[in-house]
């Protein structure tokens, strides 16, 4: 007799491969536009270095 995680183990793989074969519908939606590289602001005024002191 195999070990309960063994038989697990294989019910997972066995129902991952099922739901891989399940047909499946595809929608041809549009993709969302990407802005161009530089129309992003940078925040970089806003970063720093926050030193504490414990000892």
């Amino acid at each position: 007799m195999l070990p309960p995680f063994i038989i697990e183990q294989i019910r997972k793989r066995e129902e991952e491969a099922r739901q891989n074969q399940r047909p499946h519908l595809e929608l041809p939606l549009p993709m969302p536009p990407v802005p161009p590289r530089g129309s992003i602001p940078e925040d970089d005024s806003d970063r720093g270095v926050i030193i504490i002191d414990v000892g």
